[in-house]
């Protein structure tokens, strides 16, 4: 683990025990403040820092909330069924499972997704039964066909993990791009992308996610600002294929 994970790890860990103790008091509520509500809403959700479990409990994805309103208004507009597919599961998963008609999401971390599987179980079955979760782990090799470079992730290929969207064929509606080789997931993204169809990118302030977007040539929506338990701005895009020029959102 490098210093920089280490000490957002440390960060998460003792805001969530922080968290604990304020609600053990009864300082800290056991609800959150209505989403509508913004800042008290961020405010809460600091205390469950980098727990996925707590943010779905929060009623959101880990985006920033300008995109989770811009998805949530589009969603409200799409004519059902709305078919979805992600790559990195989490509280988008659980999110999504409550909104659309279907949702297949590929992981690549075994014991992560595994627990994910489980929650998702644990989800009313009219709602669970049309959530698909498949882990798909990299593959060691000396030449990645599909590399990521998210540190401690050199010599894997995640050529099977990206290209699951193939493996399920078909067009969605709805496609987030929040795990590894995302620059790759974006190409096999749009070919799947169905007409007035949204990409949902997270943390497109690195650089190297700006410009894989305009190499691509579609149109993007940036929404900057506050995101669930980040103590700091992040940016969310929304992605589709050109038919207006793109505008930046303050959220």
């Amino acid at each position: 683990m490098n210093a920089v994970s280490t000490v957002k790890s440390a960060y998460a860990a003792g805001a969530r025990g922080v968290g604990r103790g304020l609600r053990r008091v009864g300082v800290l509520g056991d609800e959150p403040p209505p989403r509508e509500h913004r800042r008290r809403h961020w405010a809460y959700s600091l205390f469950c820092a980098h727990d996925s479990l707590a943010i779905a409990q929060l009623d959101v994805p880990w985006w920033t909330y300008g995109a989770i309103d811009a998805v949530e208004q589009w969603l409200d507009a799409r004519d059902a069924p709305v078919r979805s597919f992600e790559w990195g599961s989490g509280a988008s998963t659980i999110w999504l499972a409550k909104r659309v008609d279907s949702v297949d999401s590929v992981e690549h971390h075994r014991g992560f997704g595994e627990m994910m599987q489980a929650e998702l179980g644990d989800l009313d079955v009219a709602r669970a039964s049309h959530v698909e979760l498949t882990v798909i782990e990299p593959v060691e090799s000396d030449a990645p066909e599909v590399g990521s470079k998210k540190e401690g992730m050199s010599g894997l290929d995640f050529s099977d993990y990206v290209g699951r969207i193939d493996d399920v064929g078909g067009s969605f509606d709805l496609i987030v791009i929040d795990g590894r080789a995302r620059e790759a997931c974006l190409t096999a993204a749009l070919p799947h992308l169905a007409d007035g169809g949204i990409v949902v990118f997270d943390n497109t302030h690195r650089r190297r996610y700006r410009d894989a977007i305009d190499a691509a040539g579609v149109t993007s929506d940036r929404y900057r600002g506050l995101t669930p338990t980040l103590p700091y701005p992040d940016e969310t895009s929304l992605i589709t294929l050109p038919v207006y020029g793109g505008r930046d959102q303050q959220a």
